[in-house]
């Protein structure tokens, strides 16, 4: 009974605790919505170039944040307090994270249709090349057939004139 008592009240005052939290004012260089759209699309993207070829990107001495920083022409702390602003208003927030969502999406589609269409082509020369091929051996064993040449592998010619002469024989 006194753990049960106990456990209501240590969540009753984690509650209580948890309902001072102040929305934060919206900064006065808050980023738009499209702009901050763009921002996490960037973002997202670079962050898994970084999970890919994290070894390229070092090499370069290249830095992400501070390449999206600058292509967008602001400072982290704006980024940091627009970021805070944005998650704070959920709706707002969860639907620029729906709008990059499905343009990641979309983009993901149209690489995998180019990829698709890499694999086609390369399959259909692999095909190509081994019709090719097979149509080399049956016109070589037509030849062989119509000049009656027989398989010469199951006795070897003990010269080159017995060899010849089995070529010659009807």
């Amino acid at each position: 009974m006194i753990k049960r008592l106990s456990v209501i009240i240590v969540l009753s005052f984690l509650m209580v605790a948890c309902q001072d939290f102040d929305r934060p004012k919206k900064p006065d260089n808050l980023i738009s919505k499209a702009q901050m759209t763009e921002l996490l699309y960037d973002l997202y993207i670079i962050n898994a170039a970084k999970g890919v070829n994290r070894k390229t990107l070092e090499n370069n001495s290249f830095n992400p944040e501070n390449y999206i920083l600058e292509k967008y022409n602001i400072d982290s702390t704006q980024f940091a307090q627009s970021n805070t602003y944005y998650a704070f208003e959920t709706e707002t927030y969860s639907a620029i994270v729906e709008q990059v969502k499905a343009r990641l999406e979309k983009e993901k589609d149209i690489y995998e249709a180019i990829k698709q269409k890499q694999d086609d082509s390369i399959q259909k020369r692999r095909d190509s090349i081994n019709e090719k091929a097979k149509r080399k051996k049956d016109s070589l064993k037509k030849v062989l057939d119509s000049i009656g040449v027989k398989d010469m592998r199951s006795k070897p010619p003990l010269n080159i004139a017995d060899s010849l002469q089995e070529l010659i024989r009807p």
